[in-house]
């Protein structure tokens, strides 16, 4: 099971040239795509280069993104792939996720898949939230079997709800125009809420413009605060900058050791000072969580 997840790099399943630049890079997950960025005529095509990128792929992360469960893609998607590489495969990122039905779909067919083979690990399940639907039917898709993570897909939401397009990706740029405030707020802390209440990850949707990596380091900033575990790349020159605000700094990891070791000094108090700061129970877990993530 992946562990950390920082950064999950979006690869269109057609183009092989695309794998291997991924494969080695530093990115914590290769998402294999068959959904969005693959053009209708290129579907099976996708399915065959996966294949055939997984079986010459040494252990990493890896996640492929099947078509959406209302489609006549879906299925043979996930038996064709999963049947020939399961091995390789850490998770399934399922898209437009509306209700915890579509999360049942694809567990049972993977149920059944691994039956088949013997299979002595289950492959995961990410739930992309990319409408007003789904986001309704949050705590119900995040209880649903094999549920690791759940992903913000703004685009999708955006139209879903009739939301303003102020970009030509519709991923998350030019909204300070529009908005006084942080847009996406409302619907990325309900996502994180819902996700750490189920003990899931909460991944982020990806950054639009991939030539801005300053604006990518704010968004990536404004989601790392808001208590999501990592985000999407849509281009390997965004790695390093999501890794970078993904990961604590030297700093951060200092105070965190500081203050877990002032708390073993006193054992039983409710609360400590620290440096002339009161710590209670609550910032000692945020400092434990911290020393903990870095482990992984």
């Amino acid at each position: 099971m992946i562990k950390r997840q920082r950064s999950t790099l979006s690869v269109p399943g057609h183009l092989e040239k695309m794998h291997q630049k991924a494969l080695e890079s530093s990115v914590d997950v290769i998402m294999l795509d068959m959904e969005d960025s693959v053009p209708t005529e290129s579907k099976q095509e996708a399915r065959k280069q996966i294949i055939a990128t997984l079986k010459k792929a040494t252990p990493r992360g890896i996640s492929i993104r099947v078509n959406g469960v209302d489609t006549r893609y879906c299925f043979r998607d996930v038996i064709e792939v999963v049947h020939a590489a399961y091995e390789k495969i850490d998770s399934i990122v399922l898209p437009k996720v509306n209700n915890a039905g579509d999360v049942h779909f694809l567990s049972r067919l993977l149920d059944g898949i691994e039956s088949e083979l013997g299979m002595q690990y289950y492959i995961a399940i990410d739930a992309s939230i990319e409408s007003a639907m789904g986001v309704e039917n949050l705590v119900e898709i995040a209880s649903a079997p094999r549920v690791h993570s759940l992903v913000f897909g703004i685009a999708d939401y955006s139209a879903s709800i009739g939301a303003r397009l102020r970009s030509m990706s519709g991923h998350g740029e030019n909204e300070q125009e529009i908005y006084p405030g942080h847009r996406w707020n409302y619907v990325m802390s309900k996502i994180v809420q819902t996700a750490k209440a189920h003990n899931l990850l909460a991944i982020d949707a990806p950054y639009g413009n991939f030539k801005d990596l300053d604006e990518l380091e704010k968004s990536a900033k404004i989601s790392c605060a808001l208590g999501f575990d990592g985000k999407w790349a849509i281009h390997p020159n965004q790695i390093e900058t999501i890794n970078e605000v993904f990961s604590p700094t030297k700093e951060d990891i200092a105070r965190a050791e500081h203050i877990l070791k002032a708390a073993k000094a006193t054992p039983g108090r409710g609360a400590v000072a620290v440096d002339g700061r009161m710590i209670d129970k609550a910032t000692v877990r945020l400092a434990q969580i911290l020393v903990d993530s870095v482990k992984c």
